[in-house]
């Protein structure tokens, strides 16, 4: 039998010096001091930062052109189709100059940002002069269009929306309570729209539901970004240091009370299409539109309510929501 060596102080050095037996033979990567910055994102092509700056996922929004049309029952025709398509060709060409234009003002500022500075503007992708000159041609060509090929009341719509908007850009987003308002009109107006490309009137009820429905997913959004950024340094809208959330909150739960009340007075009301269909379609659909915005609230109240397509579209039980009342309220307007 040996005897165990005692270790010398030469091998406990020796020994406290070799690598791990799992790391030997192992290639080491070398240290790259931490910038804090991420990596630059591949390169792109100009068409492809316009794009991205035109903000292909709020195009969604310009589908409440067809709710007026919709509404009279009045949508399905080869005519109203026709038209409805150029109008929210028209719109999405208005808004993507806003987007353009905002871009190309916001540039420095977006830069400054942990997200935005990814923006193709902000990036360098589209050179800020660039995005100016896209922006007013398609702000001047759209309602130029819109007067030469649809209804003189959608042209002044238009040219409406962009001067209110480009005027948000500049100033309106920076005053209390007028930029909720000029967000709010924004939804309006798409909604009407597509009412006066066909020359349809627009009931009262249709006005105040979408108006006050309008405000409440914009006042909630603001109220999510101001519960996010609350106790943090460099909010995304500097207008969040000056709202309460409390303030924010009672907005939002008053434009969903309007707005569920004059859904409500059109639906049981005695005007409307009338109910001699198998079901009372119109009346039923009251279920359906209060469990959305309840179900809407929930998302606000949590402070998670952001794009309201994204709302929507990334919860379930919503979006099944929505389709049982778009189901029932298509059922009492064609009164089957």
């Amino acid at each position: 039998m040996t005897e165990a060596v005692p270790l010398t102080e030469t091998h406990r050095l020796t020994e406290a010096r070799s690598p791990e037996p799992a790391l030997r033979g192992q290639r080491t990567r070398p240290h790259r001091p931490d910038t804090g910055a991420d990596p630059a994102p591949p390169p792109r092509s100009l068409l492809a930062g316009l794009l991205r700056t035109a903000r292909p996922k709020q195009w969604v929004k310009n589908l409440l052109v067809v709710a007026a049309p919709a509404a009279a029952g009045q949508l399905f025709t080869v005519h109203a189709l026709t038209e409805l398509a150029l109008v929210l060709a028209l719109f999405t060409a208005c808004a993507a100059a806003v987007y353009l234009v905002n871009d190309a003002r916001d540039a420095e500022a977006d830069r400054a940002h942990p997200t935005k500075r990814h923006r193709p503007v902000a990036a360098g992708q589209v050179p800020v002069p660039v995005a100016y000159a896209v922006g007013g041609a398609l702000a001047v060509l759209a309602p130029a269009a819109a007067a030469w090929l649809t209804a003189p009341a959608v042209a002044v719509l238009l040219t409406a929306y962009l001067a209110m908007q480009l005027a948000y850009c500049v100033s309106l987003k920076h005053v209390l309570v007028v930029d909720l308002v000029v967000v709010t009109t924004g939804f309006l107006m798409r909604a009407t729209v597509g009412g006066l490309a066909l020359g349809i009137p627009l009931s009262r009820w249709f006005l105040i539901t979408t108006g006050f429905g309008a405000l409440f997913m914009v006042s909630a959004k603001r109220y999510s970004e101001a519960v996010q950024m609350a106790g943090t340094a460099g909010a995304t809208r500097a207008l969040l240091t000056e709202y309460t959330t409390g303030y924010l909150r009672f907005v939002w739960q008053l434009a969903a009370g309007v707005a569920v009340l004059g859904y409500c007075l059109w639906a049981l009301g005695e005007g409307g299409v009338p109910h001699t269909s198998v079901l009372p379609w119109r009346q039923l659909s009251v279920v359906a539109f209060i469990l959305a915005v309840l179900r809407y609230a929930v998302f606000a109240d949590r402070g998670t309510a952001g794009e309201p397509e994204e709302v929507v579209l990334g919860d379930r039980a919503l979006a099944l929501i929505g389709l049982a009342w778009l189901a029932m309220y298509g059922l009492a307007v064609a009164n089957w």
